[in-house]
């Protein structure tokens, strides 16, 4: 199964997982299903990174599994191997950007400044990670957004509760969480039910936005039509 953009598109959020053990990995990825994420993430800083992308992608089949911190080539040959459905990474990486093309991988690379953001779109990414997000803040992807309406942002570091709906209204394409909600001590204290209702209060927050957004649109729509008669 390659990745599926339109339904990223439509739950456009991802879970970053940073310093998950084994013994932890189904008590956590069952939390965070069911609390309705579909997107998750586990970075290659992680110990035996590989084999836990590896086992989840074998068993939960409904969920889409990619790889972060991929600072290489080789560390992206790699975890695609063992199942990883897309490619992320803090920074923009050529090689890496031209495998995942070639291969038709999806790619979230990082990027901060508007020349950045610039060539890692132009360079065939998926999405352009604008990251750390939170040093910006959200009123920087309106900005980016100006010039830069076509390119597909994400949001990521320090967004939370509090401020998702400001970058989704400011112009983001999709956000990510990661220790805020998959904090090691939580993970490692099998603290799973912690985890589940944060990710189910996030993922509400998501659809929240979107049906107002669109209930908007319907009616910017209907009065427009209206005018017209």
């Amino acid at each position: 199964m390659v990745f599926d953009l339109p339904r990223f598109e439509s739950e456009p959020v991802i879970g970053i997982v940073r310093g998950l053990n084994e013994s932890s990995l189904e008590g956590v990825v069952d939390a965070a299903f069911a609390g309705g994420l579909r997107f998750l993430e586990i970075t290659l800083n992680t110990p035996d990174a590989f084999h836990l992308i590896n086992k989840i992608n074998n068993k939960y089949t409904q969920l889409q599994i990619g790889a972060g911190t991929v600072l290489s080539v080789e560390m992206a040959k790699k975890a695609i191997d063992v199942g990883a459905k897309y490619i992320v990474a803090p920074n923009f990486d050529e090689e890496v950007s031209t495998f995942c093309v070639k291969n038709k991988i999806a790619y979230f690379p990082g990027a901060l400044t508007p020349s950045e953001i610039k060539k890692a779109w132009e360079s065939g990414a998926t999405m352009v990670k604008v990251f750390p997000a939170s040093q910006m803040g959200p009123d920087y992807f309106e900005i980016i957004k100006g010039p830069f309406g076509k390119i597909k942002l994400m949001a990521v570091g320090g967004v939370n509760l509090r401020n998702i709906k400001d970058y989704l209204g400011a112009g983001a394409d999709a956000v990510a969480f990661g220790g805020s909600i998959f904090s090691t001590q939580r993970m490692a204290n099998r603290r799973y039910e912690e985890i589940h209702k944060d990710i189910e209060e996030f993922m509400f927050a998501v659809k929240d936005f979107y049906s107002k957004m669109r209930g908007v649109e319907r009616q910017t729509a209907k009065n427009f039509g209206g005018g017209e008669r």
